[in-house]
């Protein structure tokens, strides 16, 4: 079996799995979640399967956002409950990532629904600034 064979987004995007869509372009997809965390619960999925962020060209990427922010807009005034808007994305397993092609969550938010991130205690303590430049670095080492 091929990547994009065992991959239900890819078999979605592909059209050999149903799916109710939101949106439709040449690099990105918009459709519901089946597993909605709240109503109107929508992932963004680039046409070309990758299975991280990383992974995503730079053409498909901004294709994601832009879906993203469109279908954010729609959720506001689309008459579903949305107070606000989270914009997710897991990237690999430890992260949550439970299906390995690339997805960006937009989720309907309002007080009260149950849903958010919980930080951990330190969470909020101030890094030193010589931490925060030497691990600045190091990333834009990386990144050329």
């Amino acid at each position: 079996m091929t990547e994009n064979a065992a991959c239900i987004f890819c078999r979605i995007v592909e059209g050999h799995e149903k799916a109710s869509f939101v949106a439709q372009g040449s690099d990105a997809v918009a459709f519901l979640d089946v597993h909605p965390i709240n109503e109107g619960h929508t992932l963004v999925v680039p046409r070309k399967h990758a299975a991280s962020i990383g992974e995503v060209d730079e053409i498909a990427a901004v294709a994601l956002w832009t879906l993203a922010r469109r279908v954010a807009a729609g959720l506001r005034v689309a008459g579903l409950r949305c107070e606000a808007v989270n914009l997710y994305v897991a990237d690999g397993a430890v992260a949550g990532q439970e299906v390995f092609h690339s997805h960006l969550h937009v989720i309907p938010r309002w007080e009260g629904d149950g849903f958010g991130i919980k930080f951990p205690p330190h969470y909020g303590a101030a890094a030193d600034r010589k931490t925060l430049d030497d691990v600045a670095a190091r990333l834009r080492k990386r990144l050329g």
